[in-house]
């Protein structure tokens, strides 16, 4: 098995016809989103998190984003003045997600026992530290390595021997640990660390989380696909019993790997707002700019899974199901690692895709030869469809445009309670 993974996904395109500095500081995470008007504070400011940039080639990406500026939907709703990282949150908590998805009876009874791995690569030194911080300032139980809640490993199961540290990374490993705390309190969570990036190192991540016993296993990260992802497929994300979801990516229109495997369920994201609608919120298809959205797309090389019958795409197509992801209506996250301790406001597919594991773990464990993305195809009803929205340009509609029932930004919507995880 080769191990030099071609899937190189950069992100200069996020500083548009910018000076080459500002390309650099978006590089470094600290630019601002070309979508940005500097000249009303009320408007929402991010950069792609440092992980967003692979660090050479043969490295995936990230998918998240860091609010920078502005003021988000969850700021707006409370009266709160806009900052960038802050001793509160300035971006949605669990009570509100649990609240957008129908999961708060779910997130206080289920999840006990169960464990959902969080796949990413390099070390995050403070990961227990900041995931304490978020959990205690929520009111949700603890979960540390003493209490037997939490665990780190490294892709060998090492406890010891872990990667070398990161800051992009740790920011994106925070994220995904406070979304499964905000959705699924009562479960452990198994955080593994990849050496690196590429999709060798992180395919044996996603093998050692399962041979640990994870049911639930969460993927921030992709890149371009290639000829070789069908032998990923096998390699990494064949795993009957296991709910394994993956970001859809922040690129907008356009599909990209893992979250093309047709062993997985890929995850799309939406701009996520409080309405007066008898749910109390209202959803669309994320989207900046045509550089910058939810991905979605028809598979180059992944075959069709059975459970999936829409006609325009022959072969594999992304999304199966989405949740909140865009930066302006973002989640809150408790960060320490390489920048300002506080709650900063998180966005991109790297939200929706631990949201959606946490729902299958509220869920219960799937069945023992099930591959779990076909459950919302069963329960379609039990899932709220987003109708509005797009994520760029196609010649077929629904690959990119939000409609009743499904479409390939949103797939066939986002939770409303767990029926539509379960088998």
């Amino acid at each position: 098995m080769r191990t030099d993974f071609p899937h190189t996904r950069l992100r200069w395109h996020r500083a548009g016809s910018a000076a080459a500095a500002t390309a650099a500081l978006l590089l470094a995470g600290l630019g601002t989103a070309a979508h940005a008007d500097a000249a009303s504070p009320t408007k929402v400011t991010w950069a792609a998190t440092p992980c967003a940039t692979p660090k050479k080639a043969g490295e995936l990406a990230c998918d998240s984003l860091r609010v920078t500026g502005g003021t988000t939907a969850f700021q707006k709703a409370h009266g709160i003045t806009p900052k960038a990282t802050s001793a509160t949150p300035t971006g949605y908590g669990p009570s509100d997600l649990r609240s957008a998805y129908g999961l708060t009876s779910a997130s206080a009874s289920n999840g006990s026992g169960q464990t959902i791995a969080i796949v990413d690569a390099y070390n995050d030194p403070n990961a227990e530290a900041d995931l304490a911080k978020y959990r205690s300032y929520y009111g949700l139980p603890a979960c540390t390595t003493a209490n037997g809640c939490f665990k780190k490993v490294s892709q060998t199961g090492s406890t010891t021997s872990l990667p070398r540290s990161d800051a992009g990374w740790s920011e994106e490993i925070s994220l995904d640990l406070d979304m499964v705390s905000a959705i699924a309190p009562n479960a452990k969570i198994l955080l593994v660390e990849a050496k690196s990036a590429t999709m060798a190192n992180l395919g044996t991540a996603v093998n050692e989380a399962v041979s640990l016993g994870a049911k639930f296993v969460s993927n921030s990260y992709g890149g371009s696909e290639s000829s070789s992802d069908t032998s990923y497929d096998s390699s990494y994300f064949n795993h009957p019993g296991v709910a394994i979801t993956v970001s859809a990516g922040d690129d907008g229109y356009g599909a990209e790997y893992p979250a093309a495997s047709k062993y997985v369920t890929s995850v799309g994201g939406t701009a996520l707002s409080p309405s007066s609608t008898s749910r109390g919120w209202t959803e669309s298809v994320w989207k900046t700019s045509s550089t910058e959205g939810t991905g979605s797309g028809c598979s180059a090389y992944d075959t069709k899974p059975t459970w999936q019958t829409d006609t325009g795409c022959t072969k594999r197509m992304i999304s199966d199901v989405s949740a909140v992801a865009d930066p302006a209506t973002g989640v809150s996250v408790y960060d320490s690692y390489g920048v300002t301790a506080g709650f900063y406001t998180f966005g991109g597919t790297s939200a929706s895709a631990p949201i959606i594991a946490a729902v299958y773990a509220l869920a219960g464990t799937p069945g023992s030869g099930d591959y779990p993305a076909r459950y919302p195809y069963a329960h379609t009803s039990a899932l709220n469809d987003v109708t509005s929205g797009d994520n760029g340009s196609c010649s077929t509609s629904y690959f990119c445009t939000a409609g009743s029932g499904y479409d390939g930004p949103t797939g066939l919507g986002t939770p409303e309670g767990v029926t539509a995880f379960t088998n």
